[in-house]
């Protein structure tokens, strides 16, 4: 027992000065040394610059400054294109909202409008089949002359609106505001934004709201116009000619012949261009223009008949009250027909949309006007560099034309060749529409 409370003693013992010897741990001495301050612009200037003269010390800061103040410049111009780009989703949720609203319009109007024609016809005819004077005569007479009046008024409303053609307008804008939206998007995804993008994409915002203006009174585009005139959306100065110098005819061909396959462009490029703008011009533009002023004849007349219809009916229901029972079959006669033509003529102006159709022609004039514009600003401008990308370009009017760039060379040699031969080409540019 003894021996073992000893050894209990001694590993205690033991025990104790392990756990002393390791928790003191001598002391280790003091070494004096400094941390290195972080690194900033001022201190590497000041060390770049230590034995640098004043000058070049001077001309350093401002390169430093240039390049903070284009910084700050990126900046402004990137904050301006997004603030442009937020008001221009905006219209197209506008230009979409009132497109459904107004083609609401339009089928609700139109089947009012018939059904309050329709039943004032049918009345004038059960008031044709009584053969007594009396209330139920009276009654009928008068509420077929009231429902024809007041189908009259609306019609006149209608017609002047146009809710199909407001509707077309709306689709319009709401496309070319989409399309201004992906180039803003563009335009910043590939970075260096300018002053000029900024001003264009100001300008065609303003422009747009003014080819396309959402309230009807005061803005509304005229309906009936009294020549057909394809639309413009763009800004003036879109096509402007870029380059204001002059120089004769022999210097430039010299300095293309020099610059020849230059930015993409060459003379092939050239002439291909020159020949699908004479395509446009001869086929597109001058068809369109043929059917727009059709579709305008036509909806001018269906706007001036129906109403008119309607009035003649309204005026011989009025007069058949005045009419004994003896005559009341020849008095229903006019208002009878005179309805029944209203209905049918209503239903085909606003049902069939000629309003709309008249809209479709005018805008696609006046997207061939634009191509047109886009092709010969392009070749005004002298200076190779400062064009487009010839190759790109070509691709961009292949496929605004629906073509692909070889039918759209192929287009170009077809129209050489029929010019030469002096007769006209049968094809039209554009395979879209």
């Amino acid at each position: 027992m003894a021996s073992i409370q000893t050894s209990s003693a001694i590993i205690s013992c033991s025990s104790k000065r392990l756990v002393n010897a390791a928790i003191h741990v001598p002391k280790l001495p003091r070494i004096d040394f400094s941390v290195p301050k972080i690194p900033t612009t001022r201190l590497v200037q000041e060390s770049k610059f230590t034995n640098t003269s004043p000058l070049l010390l001077e001309n350093y800061n401002n390169i430093t400054s240039t390049q903070l103040h284009d910084d700050v410049h990126h900046s402004k111009t990137l904050f301006q294109l997004y603030a442009i780009l937020e008001a221009v989703a905006d219209r197209v949720e506008m230009h979409n909202n009132i497109c459904e609203q107004r083609n609401n319009w339009n089928t609700l109007l139109l089947n009012s409008i018939n059904m309050i024609t329709l039943t004032a016809t049918t009345m004038t005819g059960v008031a044709a089949t009584i053969d007594t004077d009396g209330a139920p005569l009276l009654a009928l007479k008068l509420s077929s002359a009231l429902l024809f009046s007041a189908a009259t008024g609306m019609l006149l409303i209608m017609n002047k609106i146009q809710p199909s053609q407001l509707t077309e307008e709306q689709r319009n804008a709401t496309r070319l505001f989409k399309q201004l939206q992906t180039q803003i998007q563009t335009t910043i995804a590939l970075g260096n934004p300018t002053e000029e993008d900024v001003k264009g994409a100001m300008e065609k915002v303003l422009a747009l709201d003014k080819a396309y203006p959402l309230p009807l009174l005061g803005a509304m585009l005229e309906k009936f116009p009294a020549k057909f005139e394809p639309a413009v959306w763009w800004p003036s100065t879109q096509f402007k000619k870029k380059s204001n110098y002059k120089e004769n005819k022999a210097e430039s061909k010299k300095k293309n012949e020099e610059k020849k396959k230059k930015n993409g462009w060459s003379e092939e490029v050239e002439k291909e261009m020159r020949e699908v703008v004479e395509v446009v011009k001869r086929k597109d533009i001058e068809d369109y223009e043929r059917l727009g002023n059709i579709a305008l004849k036509m909806n001018k007349c269906m706007a001036i008949a129906g109403p008119l219809m309607t009035g003649i009916a309204a005026a011989a229901s009025t007069a058949s009250l005045f009419v004994g029972s003896n005559n009341n079959i020849n008095g229903s006669l006019v208002p009878l027909m005179a309805g029944s033509l209203a209905a049918a003529i209503n239903t085909f102006e606003h049902g069939g949309q000629v309003g709309m159709v008249f809209e479709m022609y005018r805008n696609s004039a006046g997207f061939f006007n634009m191509l047109e514009s886009s092709i010969e600003s392009t070749l005004e401008e002298k200076d190779l560099e400062r064009r487009e990308n010839g190759e790109l370009f070509e691709m961009k009017m292949a496929l605004q034309l629906g073509r692909s760039v070889s039918q759209l060379r192929e287009l170009a040699s077809k129209s050489e060749a029929c010019r030469m031969e002096g007769i006209d080409i049968h094809e039209f540019a554009s395979k879209l529409f």
